[in-house]
């Protein structure tokens, strides 16, 4: 979600799909572009990864869909038992390319939702982490509004990683809260089950704090349940309307 869900249509505040794993079912306004720039550290066993940054591009084609670009700029460090030390590679992963669908609002128990889908080219990116196959991944994104200053999204769907033919079936839920005028906070849970594989499950929070309309700042922190995985992060996000004012 990552944003003041149930204030921010209502003054034009603009919704994020960062700081926390829950995309959110809105979408860029119509004409606007909107950049989420995040700074991330992750540790998963033996890897370190620095990513710096990971940017999500938006921009709103109409009013019941966006176009979506993801980049990540990437240093992994793989913590090796050789004389040699340690192997560092930088660059940019595969880019993903998509959008965002409004299929329904929400009313009573029927969540507001929406479908977001993306697909990174195996050879768009830097040569070192080209992958074998192209990698789609989907998911559903639902959000119900609970109190005037609680609300509950979550998500469902899958992912293909670019290696392996079976893909990951990933699930989110994060209770979200208005804290004062631009205070937002969340809990979540999330996670990932995949064939022949032990299943991930995650917990992080984080606080977000919105400058104007257009300009908010996040920090964000998790862990595993299930292995020796943690991050930490931080981001900024900003939107401007892109179409000529008379």
């Amino acid at each position: 979600m990552g944003s003041l869900f149930c204030v921010a249509q209502e003054d034009g505040r603009m919704e994020t799909d960062r700081p926390d794993q829950t995309e959110s079912p809105y979408l860029t306004k119509k004409k606007y572009i909107q950049a989420e720039f995040g700074f991330n550290y992750e540790k998963n066993g033996g890897l370190h990864v620095l990513v710096h940054p990971t940017v999500l591009w938006k921009y709103g084609a109409c009013k019941r869909f966006e176009f979506r670009l993801i980049t990540e700029f990437v240093s992994a460090e793989t913590l090796l038992l050789i004389p040699a030390g340690n192997e560092i590679e930088t660059g940019l992963l595969p880019i993903k390319i998509g959008g965002k669908i409004s299929l329904w609002e929400e009313k009573g128990l029927l969540p507001k939702t929406s479908f977001i889908f993306h697909i990174a080219p195996s050879n768009i990116g830097s040569k070192k982490f080209y992958t074998s196959q192209w990698a789609p991944n989907c998911v559903f994104t639902m959000q119900h509004t609970l109190s005037e200053n609680i609300g509950l999204g979550y998500n469902l769907g899958l992912e293909f990683d670019g290696e392996s033919g079976s893909p990951s079936w990933v699930y989110t839920i994060a209770p979200g809260f208005n804290i004062g005028k631009n205070w937002y906070s969340y809990i979540e849970m999330f996670g990932a089950v995949k064939k022949n594989e032990e299943p991930h499950h995650a917990v992080d929070g984080g606080l977000a704090y919105f400058f104007s309309d257009n300009s908010k700042i996040d920090i964000s922190s998790g862990f595993s349940l299930s292995d020796d995985y943690w991050y930490s992060a931080i981001g900024f996000s900003f939107r401007f309307n892109t179409s000529k004012k008379k």
